[in-house]
């Protein structure tokens, strides 16, 4: 099957690449001024990292920087550590950054790329599902402080992002369940399809080199495409649109399970319980039917997917909620629906129906 190239209009137009063994499209990406090229890439991945990094030998002078695993990358010290590594080895203006890594290693390696000299080209070679379908697209970039997640970061679009589905064949199948999450998210707020090919496969038929997951992969980078064409800095979409603050569906509370659990809840597997929060939280505003609120619960548990949260009390969540992004001043915001593909912001949404919605999830007072 041919490459799938996904086009990111705006300001800085860059392409997503879905396929096998893409590897040759990074001089492509990167551009012919580049002369160095720093790999930040997470340790455990340097076997897989290898054959990437001996094509980019081929034509740059490269610094290999292996970084933390998962969200331990993601702290300032990392990230004053590549500084000064691409200072001491006379990184340009005209050079790059390439990540191979989860989506960690994407928003470190971007945020790096974002600051250096203010910013030089990055490309992303995404290893995990769940950063080939979020983290990779949309030039987010940051890193964790002790009060939240991705509270420091910039706006940093990537030259190119390759999501070589090869790169999952060796990818836990925890970690791969995990990733779905974001995919089934996608389908509640954007693409009901999405939900339709997940309630039709069989789960044990979502592999690497599966056409089901390839559809699945690329009906979740238009969605994430769209939305962030149309509202890169997230100041807001029209007509009532929540704009690109809808791709935080069920966020607010997964970062603070995330939090709260010292990151031991998988991002995918947060992202899940926080639908299912989100959706109840929306029933209980009148505002979702109950059928539509089940229908959370199905697809994600089909996919071996948590649906339900008991290790931190309530007032433990609502506090980090209450230092989330996307807070405002002291109002918690929520992304939720109507209906399917029909989403709206819910602002400032009152005790009792957040206590009762988390109730509904299995949570303790």
């Amino acid at each position: 099957m041919s490459d799938t190239v996904l086009s990111v209009a705006g300001a800085a137009p860059y392409d997503v690449v879905v396929g096998h063994g893409l590897s040759a499209r990074l001089p492509h990406l990167l551009g012919e001024s580049v002369e160095r090229v720093a790999v930040l890439y997470a340790g455990p991945l340097g076997a897989l990292a290898d054959p990437i990094v001996d094509t980019l030998v081929e034509h740059y002078d490269v610094l290999a920087l292996g970084l933390p695993e998962g969200e331990r990358a993601k702290t300032a010290p990392v990230a004053a550590d590549c500084w000064e590594a691409l200072g001491e080895a006379g990184f340009t203006r005209s050079d790059a950054v390439v990540t191979i890594g989860g989506g960690a290693t994407t928003d470190l390696g971007g945020f790096v790329a974002a600051t250096w000299l203010r910013g030089v080209r990055v490309v992303h070679v995404p290893t995990t599902l769940l950063a080939m379908v979020d983290a990779a697209v949309g030039g987010k970039t940051g890193i964790n402080t002790g009060a939240g997640k991705n509270l420091v970061g910039a706006f940093h679009e990537p030259a190119g992002v390759l999501c070589d589905l090869a790169l999952l064949e060796s990818l836990p199948h925890d970690e791969l369940v995990a990733g779905l999450g974001e995919v089934v998210k996608c389908g509640f707020i954007a693409d009901p399809q999405i939900l339709d090919l997940v309630e039709r496969t069989d789960p044990a038929a979502l592999t690497a080199g599966s056409a089901e997951l390839r559809e699945l992969v690329e009906r979740a980078i238009r969605v994430k495409v769209d939305v962030v064409v149309g509202d890169l800095r997230e100041t807001g979409g029209a007509d009532g649109h929540p704009g690109r603050e809808v791709l935080n569906y069920g966020h607010t509370l997964a970062h603070a399970i995330e939090r709260t659990s010292d990151y031991t809840v998988r991002h995918g597997e947060a992202v899940a319980i926080g639908c299912v929060f989100v959706a109840e939280l929306a029933a209980r505003a009148g505002s979702l039917d109950p059928a539509v609120v089940e229908r959370h619960r199905t697809a994600l548990s089909r996919l071996g997917l948590p649906t339900t949260y008991d290790a931190a009390s309530f007032d433990e969540l609502h506090a980090a909620m209450r230092v989330d992004k996307k807070a405002r001043g002291s109002q918690l915001r929520f992304v939720v629906l109507d209906d399917l593909a029909a989403p709206r912001i819910l602002a400032g949404p009152g005790e009792a129906d957040l206590r009762a919605a988390y109730a509904a999830i299995g949570g303790p007072a």
